[in-house]
């Protein structure tokens, strides 16, 4: 099933549940189920489904909202006497039509009206002019007949663009998303990248703002254009995605931890790492017997955010429980959290690579892959979550703080939006990320049966922008 096949039916269950609440009081939510199931069938087969999730809503809605509003059937009226003259053949009897209304459009609105409710499932290809002219028609007939001014268009959308980290990408496209943005009368225009590259590389003047996943990132970019306004909309932390005969294994290990949820003790995988254990030489092992070395896969950390974070708390770590800070803490780590990166081969620019890998693949090649917390929440929303797929939370962990720095007036109005519109709120906590309402992202995990941590208390603070540069362009040089 291809992404967007995946982004269109999230769309379909979203407006469901949304006009299952709408009427409530009035249908069942079967009811309303089956006449959106209805009205989506009716584009089975259509080659271009860019706006089919709308359009399905606007038929759905109508339906509904008709069978509310239809008035009772009305009592026949007593049949009159036959008259007993003839009506003169000359005089023709009046018309109850409106005088700009010809036979020829009413006959037209009768043959629409008698075009069947289900399409055909096979392509039937109309030339664009012919397709335009019927919804013309339509248009003109209906405003005829019901002898009402067109309403006035609406303002053009506002275009403000920014580019922000992968992982938000699917948020951004999200119907609901653009359609809630749209009623406050702007059109978000992303392009993503890695959010080391939003801070480093990316020419920020073609944006109104710039979305990177940390805050170091976002007080970088404030310092280089010299912006005093940033904002947090939502933040997720860090996460380890794996399956469940690696927890198990690691269980016997001594490395992760079973409760609530499962904890992955950073510690005890960095003895392992340290001295060179492979998966086949772990006690008992019979579920993952290959000859590698025990190992997280990560992101590119000279481009990526969520590498800088694996960074960040595997350096805290191998400093003795501190953040680093100086010279000296630098060069004592850095041996370390090299290794930790260079001894993975390739990795991806952005965490959309490996995580989609993971979805994918299975756990031949990435038995444990390195995440935001959203990413797995958010794929359980799209029923991505097969039986076997284990979030596990690192111990200690760090908070992903998605930072929004405006660049201008129009970015400030998105990060006010983001920040304050309860709908949008709603809609990140949908993709798995954790806002101001936690009760948003609590149900929207219990819905889809995924363990979260509800506190999360082992989280440590990431070392300044500075520090985390210089030890990324260390670990960078080493790479050739």
């Amino acid at each position: 099933m291809s992404g967007d096949t995946l982004r269109e039916e999230q769309a379909i269950r979203r407006t469901t549940d949304h006009l299952v609440q709408v009427f409530a009081g009035t249908h069942s939510a079967e009811h309303v189920e089956s006449v959106m199931q209805a009205a989506y069938r009716r584009f089975d087969g259509l080659p271009v489904r860019d706006f089919v999730p709308v359009m399905v809503e606007r038929i759905a809605r109508g339906e509904l909202t008709a069978r509310v509003a239809a008035p009772a059937p009305a009592e026949p009226a007593p049949a009159e006497p036959a008259p007993t003259q003839t009506a003169p053949t000359q005089t023709a009897a009046p018309s109850d039509k409106p005088a700009d209304v010809r036979p020829e459009t009413t006959t037209a609105v009768a043959q629409l009206a008698a075009v069947p409710a289900r399409m055909p499932s096979r392509k039937v290809l109309l030339p664009i002019g012919l397709g335009v002219a019927v919804v013309v028609v339509a248009a003109v007939v209906v405003v005829n007949l019901g002898k009402t001014e067109a309403p006035p268009p609406a303002p053009p959308l506002t275009i403000v663009r920014g580019v922000i980290g992968s992982e938000k990408k699917a948020f951004f496209e999200d119907l609901q998303v653009v359609r809630a943005f749209a009623d406050k009368g702007v059109k978000v225009e992303i392009e993503s990248a890695g959010s080391r590259q939003i801070a480093t590389s990316v020419d920020l003047s073609r944006f109104d703002f710039a979305f990177p996943s940390s805050a170091p990132a976002g007080e970088f970019i404030q310092r280089k254009r010299k912006v005093s306004t940033k904002y947090t909309p939502f933040s997720s932390p860090m996460a380890i995605a794996t399956f469940q005969p690696i927890a198990d294994l690691l269980t016997k290990a001594g490395v992760v931890k079973q409760g609530p949820v499962p904890t992955f003790n950073i510690g005890r995988y960095l003895e392992l790492v340290t001295t060179d254990t492979k998966w086949d030489q772990l006690t008992g092992n019979s579920d993952y017997r290959v000859d590698k070395n025990i190992l997280i896969s990560t992101t590119d950390p000279r481009t990526s955010n969520s590498a800088a974070m694996y960074l960040a708390i595997t350096s805290y770590v191998a400093n003795g429980g501190k953040v680093v800070h100086g010279a000296t803490a630098e060069k004592n780590v850095l041996p370390l959290v090299t290794q930790l990166f260079t001894s993975q081969g390739y990795t991806d620019n952005t965490s959309e690579g490996p995580f989609n890998e993971y979805l994918t693949v299975g756990m031949g090649p990435s038995p444990m892959v390195w995440i935001y917390e959203a990413q797995f929440v958010d794929a359980a929303t799209r029923g991505q979550i097969k039986p076997g797929m284990v979030l596990m939370y690192p111990s200690p962990t760090v908070m992903s703080k998605h930072t929004l720095v405006p660049l201008n007036a129009s970015g400030d109005r998105v990060g006010r939006l983001l920040s304050t519109d309860a709908q949008l709120q709603r809609l990140a906590a949908e993709h798995g990320f954790r806002s101001a309402d936690v009760d948003d992202f609590a149900k929207v995990a219990a819905d889809h049966q995924v363990r979260v941590a509800t506190d999360l208390i082992d989280v440590v603070d990431i070392p300044s922008y500075d520090t985390l540069e210089h030890l990324l362009d260390s670990v960078g040089k080493s790479y050739g």
